[in-house]
């Protein structure tokens, strides 16, 4: 597979363009249903084309990507680009920084007041 075939594994192309650390995490969201070609749910081995549009859900984050190109092997992080164009909304990274704020504020239910150490977390974290 090189840059001028047309078609390669959809799991393969997930690890290629950096979108998983691994070709297995890749195949897992496959399977797990978070990766969906053109609106459909897909497989890992699915052949993908360029043109067609991938919605893959890591994390909070549904990211949306347009496939350009496949590469003939994982590439580097400047030429990502090459091969795919990230359509996904400004909203869902903001979801995702909201849903971490949120993880750092929540305390347990009868935890008691904050410690000195959590009060300077949040003053840092409010600029008060």
């Amino acid at each position: 597979m090189s840059a001028a075939d047309s078609a390669g594994r959809l799991d393969k192309w997930l690890w290629a363009v950096r979108v998983f650390k691994t070709r297995g995490l890749a195949t897992g969201a496959c399977r797990a249903g978070s990766v969906a070609v053109n609106g459909r749910a897909a497989k890992p081995a699915r052949d993908v084309h360029a043109g067609e549009t991938v919605t893959v859900r890591v994390g909070l984050v549904v990211r949306t990507l347009m496939v350009r190109a496949v590469p003939a092997s994982r590439v580097g992080a400047p030429r990502v680009a090459e091969f795919c164009e990230e359509r996904t909304a400004a909203e869902e990274y903001e979801k995702a920084r909201q849903q971490r704020i949120q993880h750092l504020l929540a305390r347990e239910r009868g935890s008691g007041r904050p410690t000195k150490r959590d009060r300077r977390a949040l003053e840092q974290l409010f600029g008060g």
